[in-house]
């Protein structure tokens, strides 16, 4: 009887079922690359099999009846691109492209925002271009405070995240003297905690003390993003186990000036891609 050693053995002679189920248990990404190779593992591939594993376990229940997707492929790419309401609008969910896992956005009415029922302080309008249907848009305050919670169970396990604080501007006054203070943790435990700038725009105004002592750099700034958006990042956690609540918040209530001018769209928990997070192993 003839022995083949393992770098002989041909896989695509296995039955198309058993090179799904090896598919299955690599990524979106490898199994995209796998399709290349050819068109028995391209077949493969691309089965509901395969990307039924990758999507997450609960999107039955997350995904509107009136959406139809022809694949399970089709339903994956849908999910990167166009996050969906969950939560009864309070939530929206999607993927992240390379690996599957899940990433949210908190509402600005699931978090805990100091004087927002106030119209005087905070107006809550509608915008075509977010997500949810209402959203605040502060008007004036001195004590500037967001806080976000989600259960650690609803994200993806073992996944290094980011949070972000996601807004525009609109004809601000008063964050160019302090920064803000962002944190992201468990509650009850220390987390991350770090300092930025919401309104990079007026550093000029800054006076040399504040420059020394917050040491302000680019990471220290909001960049923009892709749907025209601003984001601050609030700081990072690695998901270890599902246990507890993961708390962010947004402070700015040392310096007692009145600031105003942000339109607050929610707090963004983003699963970073795999090749970053390789870079924290």
């Amino acid at each position: 009887m003839k022995e083949l050693g393992c770098c002989s053995f041909d896989l695509s002679a296995l039955p198309q079922d058993c090179i799904a189920v090896i598919i299955s248990f690599t990524s979106p990404r490898d199994a995209c690359r796998l399709s290349l190779v050819s068109t028995t593992f391209k077949s493969a591939a691309d089965s509901d099999a395969v990307w039924e594993t990758f999507l997450p376990s609960q999107h039955h229940s997350l995904i509107p009846s009136s959406l139809s997707f022809p694949s399970k492929k089709q339903l994956y790419l849908s999910l990167c691109q166009n996050p969906v309401l969950i939560d009864g609008g309070r939530l929206s969910m999607w993927v992240e492209r390379m690996s599957g896992k899940k990433c949210y956005m908190l509402s600005p009415r699931v978090l805990h925002i100091v004087w927002s029922d106030t119209p005087s302080y905070w107006d809550w309008i509608s915008l075509p271009e977010s997500r949810f249907k209402e959203i605040p848009e502060l008007l004036s305050v001195c004590w500037f405070e967001i806080r976000g919670k989600i259960s650690i169970s609803m994200l993806s396990p073992l996944t290094q995240y980011k949070a972000y604080l996601v807004y525009k501007l609109h004809e601000d006054y008063g964050f160019e003297f302090y920064p803000v203070q962002l944190s992201v943790g468990c509650v009850g435990s220390e987390g991350s905690k770090r300092v930025a700038y919401l309104a990079p725009e007026r550093g000029g105004r800054l006076e040399a003390w504040q420059i020394e002592e917050y040491q302000i750099d680019e990471e220290l700034l909001p960049r923009a993003r892709a749907d025209g958006w601003l984001e601050a990042e609030l700081g990072e956690w690695f998901t270890e186990d599902g246990d507890g609540d993961l708390e962010m918040s947004v402070l700015e209530v040392e310096g007692g000036h009145w600031k105003g001018g942000l339109i607050i769209q929610g707090i963004e928990i983003r699963a970073m891609p795999p090749e970053l997070t390789r870079n924290f192993a």
